[in-house]
């Protein structure tokens, strides 16, 4: 059966890598019919729009895409393009693996942890004002009058939005995931003993949501110290889970510990159990200084090509291609630059390239 698939090559480097990504797919023999669609500053500068409504279509039809990194015109008067994405489709699990690959350089060895973050609200709701609006203004006199607080004039003010219902989801989904997918423990990371009422809303439902998961150990932790720990000893944690911006935060870091954002997969994901819709991408930026000069590293593009083939049930072929990249990983002779340790003086290969090696071990 031919699975219909939604392709955004996005911008800068991202036709390059979600290129290497389609063709490593391809490969694996799984029957894909493509349907590219344009996103970001491109979009933007062939309609005017850089979220077209037609692509939103385009998902919502196939419920999966594979997506390459996209840059916000300012002319757009976006926030964000993924941030609308994300909202627009309600895709409110970010599920991030860090999983050590060999010949990968990294200070550390070992790291199987995944990131699990609630995607659609906390800090990056949008909801901001700025100073010395009248907005701001009626805002600090409700501050005011109802808390005693005094707040600076010059302020300029953004909220930070933790629901019941959306704590109650992503924490729902990362046990449910940790139980499918065979691991033993969730962290909930937060700063509920200084944000009490948002933080503190986010940690007492996680923990109510533990209870019905005997199985699986939970505990947490305080971010600052989470962060720290995860610089110890990475090694101590399995599955986290993290409101938003924290989880925007955390995830970096964590890809850090795996060799960096070029590796590190990434998905996006909706619907019921999170299983209903998914938009894969690796979790790198454009790199516009990277653009047309087959010097990308596609690893985390092709990584999220292999969770998406796990997303649509062809297991087998996903973990062929995983298998494919983590050879060439480790036989280290056919690696971009970024994959090269300092003191490697072999020459670097080129995107196309790595993908011809992964495809030859397929």
């Amino acid at each position: 059966m031919t699975q219909r698939v939604t392709l955004v090559p996005g911008d800068g480097i991202g036709p390059e890598v979600i290129g290497a990504a389609r063709r490593a797919i391809d490969a694996t023999g799984v029957a894909v019919d493509w349907d590219e669609r344009p996103m970001g500053a491109a979009a933007f500068a062939g309609s005017g729009r850089a979220l077209p409504p037609e692509t939103l279509d385009a998902i919502r039809s196939s419920r999966v895409a594979l997506k390459g990194p996209v840059e916000t015109p300012p002319a757009s008067g976006l926030r964000s393009v993924n941030l609308l994405l994300r909202q627009t489709l309600d895709l409110y699990a970010n599920l991030r693996p860090c999983r050590s690959s060999p010949g990968v350089p990294s200070r550390y060895d070992g790291v199987d942890l995944v990131v699990i973050r609630e995607n659609t609200e906390g800090m990056y709701t949008g909801i901001e004002l700025e100073m010395g609006t009248g907005e701001v203004e009626e805002l600090i006199r409700f501050v005011g009058a109802t808390t005693g607080t005094v707040v600076r004039a010059d302020s300029g003010i953004s909220v930070k939005e933790i629901t019941e219902h959306g704590s109650e989801r992503i924490a729902r989904f990362a046990f449910s995931w940790a139980r499918e997918h065979g691991r033993a423990r969730v962290t909930a990371s937060h700063k509920a003993n200084i944000m009490k009422f948002s933080d503190g809303l986010f940690l007492e439902v996680v923990r109510r949501v533990a209870v019905e998961y005997p199985d699986i150990a939970f505990d947490d932790r305080i971010i600052d110290a989470l962060c720290l720990q995860l610089v110890q000893a990475p090694e101590r944690f399995d599955v986290l889970v993290l409101e938003n911006m924290y989880g925007d935060l955390v995830a970096e870091l964590c890809a850090g510990l795996i060799g960096g954002a070029a590796v590190a997969p990434g998905a996006h994901l909706g619907g019921t159990d999170g299983k209903e819709l998914g938009v894969f991408e690796a979790t790198h930026g454009t790199a516009q200084h990277l653009a047309g000069q087959d010097r990308a590293d596609p690893v985390g593009a092709i990584l999220s090509g292999a969770m998406l083939l796990h997303h649509i049930g062809e297991d087998d072929a996903a973990d062929t291609l995983r298998g494919a990249v983590e050879a060439v990983l480790a036989r280290g002779d056919i690696v971009t630059a970024d994959l090269r340790a300092p003191d490697d003086d072999r020459p670097a290969a080129g995107t196309a390239a790595f993908t011809d090696a992964v495809i030859a071990s397929i």
